[in-house]
């Protein structure tokens, strides 16, 4: 396997989505919407002149692309079948910033144009060898339901799916982010925030299912939408399609018991997803706490993801 690393000189990858990057590192940074590399990793660039306004201005789209999910509690079922007595992990979540929207096809375009998948220090060494694999439809390095390199053009609003957990941590590292954990993720949406209204919302909107709040089978859609469409089902922060459209990869391992409280073990790594997709026919699948897992190196053509920040980790 030939495995190049991040192209730095001006003879090649001089475009992306169509557009010339800009000679100044900074502005090419913000042009490839790496926001979070200026925000939150920006040690490296503060001898660079004009750093300090490239930064403002990328703390600038954070705050309009990011959502403060505040301190709360999620009680995680430990349990394959949620019935009642299942055992169950509480867990306490520090206030952090949520993507209100998922990573489009669009996005993720850019990550695979700057040479995402021969940077190898964007992923785990363990899974270098299987980097070949991570192909589209063509043999070109991309998210398994592309071709050439290259997204449909008409999807480019629509989340980024075909890709494993490892190509989705990747990408939220390129950009500067990370991805949620399942408590996280959990929390944003069932807004159990601490205080005497003891709220759990099983949906972000409220209590019952609404197919006109979010895209899952009974929809009929039978398709991704924009990340952008269905507002109504926004969660009070404003963070859309947390039920629904795509399931979504959490950072942390999917662990479960039995019924007779035995661990259950998959053949290999299998990671956190939730929320549910276009494709869920059970409505109970698409709630803010029901938990399912898939293989970390699955590339299903229902699942993709969205990033998160460290609260404490960027000022503004």
């Amino acid at each position: 396997m030939a495995l190049r690393f991040f192209w730095r000189g001006d003879d090649a990858r001089p475009e992306t989505g169509g557009a010339r990057l800009d000679a100044d590192p900074l502005r090419a940074c913000l042009q490839l919407e790496r926001f979070g590399v200026l925000a939150v990793n920006g040690a490296e660039w503060v001898e660079q002149p004009g750093f300090e306004a490239a930064r403002a201005e990328a703390i600038e789209v954070l705050d309009e692309r990011f959502a403060l999910v505040p301190e709360g509690y999620v009680s995680i079922v430990q349990a394959v079948l949620d019935v009642p007595g299942a055992p169950e992990l509480d867990v306490e979540t520090p206030p952090f910033l949520m993507a209100k929207h998922a990573v489009t096809n669009a996005q993720f375009q850019k990550f695979v144009d700057q040479g995402g998948y021969e940077q190898l220090e964007l992923w785990p060494e363990d899974i270098w060898p299987h980097l070949i694999g991570f192909k589209d439809r063509s043999g070109a390095a991309g998210p398994r339901l592309w071709s050439m390199g290259r997204h449909d053009r008409h999807l480019a609003s629509h989340p980024v799916v075909g890709v494993s957990y490892y190509e989705a941590g990747a990408y939220a590292r390129w950009a500067g982010y990370r991805l949620p954990t399942e408590a996280e993720w959990q929390m944003a949406a069932s807004w159990r925030i601490r205080s005497s209204a003891h709220v759990f919302h099983r949906y972000p909107w409220g209590e019952s299912v609404d197919t006109g709040r979010c895209n899952i089978w009974a929809t009929g859609l039978d398709a991704t939408a924009p990340v952008d469409a269905f507002e109504e089902g926004a969660a009070p922060n404003g963070v859309l399609q947390l039920i629904g459209n795509v399931w979504e990869w959490t950072s942390d391992d999917f662990e479960a018991v039995d019924q007779h409280q035995n661990p259950v073990v998959g053949d290999t790594l299998m990671k956190s997803i939730r929320g549910g997709a276009y494709d869920t026919y059970f409505a109970c699948q698409a709630t803010s706490d029901f938990r399912t897992g898939s293989a970390a190196l699955q590339r299903a053509p229902n699942v993709g993801f969205r990033c998160c920040i460290d609260l404490e980790s960027t000022e503004g």
